[in-house]
C-alpha cells in the first residue's frame, strides 16, 4: 500500500488491497480504504518525492512474511549475511508457519527462538548501516520487519503467561515503531494513525490502567506531551458492523444496538441525536463528564446479542481522548472481494481482536 500510493501501480488500489489475505480481510481491504488510497495517489502526485505522504502499518502480525522479508532483503545485499539469517530464523522451521503452535510449543519447553530473531535483527543492522538515499528505506524497512520478527517472538511468548504482559509487548512494539517512522521522516514530519479506541485513548483513564495495561496512546502522550500529540475517540449510538461470530469466522454485517442505558454512546444520543465533534477543555470540563462511564469497544469478533455485558470500558472521556468523533448512526464498511487465509494466527486480545 505504502509504495501504491507513493508512486501509483498499474491495476490501481484495488489490486492492491486485493493482496490482502489475513484474516480480518476487511479491516484494509475495503471500497472506503480503497477510495482513501486512490485520493493520496493523486494527492502524492502532485507533491515531490520527499514530501509524499507513507501508509504504513505499526503491528506484530506478520511473524512470517516478516522473516521471508528479511532474508529476501539481505540476500540481494549481502548474500552471506541473508544465509546466516536463513539459518537462524529455521528455529521457527517445526511450527509449519502457524505462530499460536509456537506459543504452545515453548509452553512445555525452556527453548525459544529469542536468540535467533535477534541474531538475524544484527545481521540486517550491520547490511544497512552504510544505505543511502532509495538504499536507506529499503535498509529501514527490512530492520523494521527484522523489529517485527523479534517483537512478535517475544509476544508469542508472552501470550502462555497470564497479565497483561503480551498486551503491552505489542502496544510497546507499536508505540516504538510509530517513534522509529518519525525519526526516519525527520524533524516537521507528523503522524496519523489509525487505531482501536482501546490502543489510541489513554489507558490510565480506563480500567485497562487497574489491570496493568498501557498503550500507544498512553505513551504518545508520556514521551511526547509537548510535540502536539491529539487523541481522537470514536463513538457510535447505533448502525451497523462488519465482524465475525469467532475468530476467523467468516464476516458478516451485524446489526450495532442502541448504546446501553448509562453509557456515553447512549447520553451523546440522547443529547443530540445527531453527529458530534466535541473537543475537550480539562480546565473547563463539567463535572458529568468526568464521573467514569461505560465506552463501548467493538473488535472484529462482535456477539451483538450479549454486547451489553462484556463490551462497555469503564472511561473517563475527557482524560483518555482530547476529542471524540460521535457518527450517530454508522454503516459498516464495504468489503472488497478477496481471499482469507484458512489459518489466520489468533490475537492476545483473541476471542475479540481488538
Amino acid at each position: 500500500i505504502n509504495r501504491f500510493v507513493k508512486e501509483g501501480t498499474p491495476g490501481g488500489a484495488r489490486q492492491v488491497l486485493g493482496r490482502i489475505h489475513r484474516w480480518p480481510t476487511w479491516m484494509w481491504a475495503n471500497q472506503e480504504v480503497r477510495a482513501m488510497a486512490e485520493w493520496l495517489v493523486e494527492r502524492n502526485a502532485r507533491h515531490p518525492v520527499e514530501r509524499r505522504v507513507g501508509w504504513y502499518g505499526l503491528d506484530v502480525y506478520s511473524l512470517w512474511e516478516s522473516m521471508d522479508l528479511v532474508v529476501s532483503y539481505l540476500d540481494r545485499v549481502d548474500p552471506e549475511a541473508g544465509r546466516r539469517a536463513r539459518r537462524a530464523y529455521e528455529c521457527f522451521a517445526p511450527y509449519g508457519g502457524e505462530a499460536e503452535q509456537y506459543a504452545y510449543s515453548i509452553a512445555l519447553s525452556p527453548d525459544s527462538c529469542e536468540e535467533s530473531v535477534v541474531k538475524a535483527l544484527l545481521e540486517v543492522r550491520r547490511a544497512g548501516r552504510e544505505a543511502i538515499g532509495s538504499d536507506r528505506e529499503r535498509a529501514f524497512f527490512a530492520e523494521q520487519n527484522a523489529l517485527i520478527a523479534r517483537d512478535a517472538e517475544r509476544y508469542y511468548r508472552a501470550m502462555i503467561r497470564s497479565g497483561p504482559h503480551s498486551w503491552n509487548v505489542r502496544d510497546q512494539h507499536m508505540t516504538d515503531t510509530l517513534d522509529r517512522l518519525m525519526e526516519f521522516h525527520g524533524p516537521g514530519a507528523r503522524a496519523i494513525v489509525w487505531a482501536h479506541n482501546t490502543h489510541v485513548g489513554d489507558a490510565r483513564h480506563t480500567d485497562m490502567a487497574e489491570a496493568g495495561e498501557f498503550n500507544i496512546g498512553q505513551q504518545v502522550r508520556e514521551r511526547h506531551a509537548d510535540e502536539g500529540v491529539v487523541l481522537v475517540g470514536f463513538t457510535t449510538h447505533q448502525g451497523t458492523v462488519i465482524a465475525g461470530d469467532g475468530w476467523g469466522e467468516p464476516m458478516r454485517t451485524m446489526t450495532v444496538p442502541p448504546g446501553r442505558e448509562g453509557s456515553f454512546e447512549d447520553a451523546l444520543h440522547r443529547v443530540r441525536a445527531d453527529d458530534q465533534l466535541m473537543i475537550f477543555d480539562r480546565d473547563a470540563t463539567p463535572p458529568v463528564l468526568m464521573t467514569p462511564r461505560g465506552h463501548r469497544a467493538i473488535g472484529v469478533v462482535y456477539r451483538p446479542e450479549v454486547e451489553r455485558f462484556g463490551n462497555y470500558v469503564p472511561t473517563v472521556l475527557p482524560l483518555r481522548y482530547d476529542a471524540l468523533l460521535h457518527i450517530d448512526r454508522s454503516h459498516a464498511v464495504t468489503p472488497l472481494p478477496v481471499a482469507v487465509d484458512a489459518a489466520p494466527e489468533p490475537p492476545e486480545t483473541y476471542p475479540t481482536g481488538a
